[in-house]
């Protein structure tokens, strides 16, 4: 009992409509935002720790030149 095989265009339609009117589209708009400000985040937050790392394991220079 395959019920689930694949989505088309109409029913991708059906379930984006079903969305908009349980939401509203000024909802849908505002969890995008949310979303890409999320993804946004997450990405800063990975790129720092990987910098972080980074600095650490270069060793030191010091400037021992008396």
């Amino acid at each position: 009992m395959l019920v689930f095989q694949s989505f088309g265009a109409p029913e991708l339609v059906i379930i984006l409509a079903i969305v908009v009117v349980l939401f509203g589209a000024t909802r849908i708009g505002d969890i995008g935002k949310g979303i890409g400000r999320g993804i946004r985040e997450f990405r800063r937050e990975i790129r720092e720790g990987q910098d972080d790392e980074k600095s650490e394991e270069e060793p030191a220079v010091s400037d021992d030149k008396r």
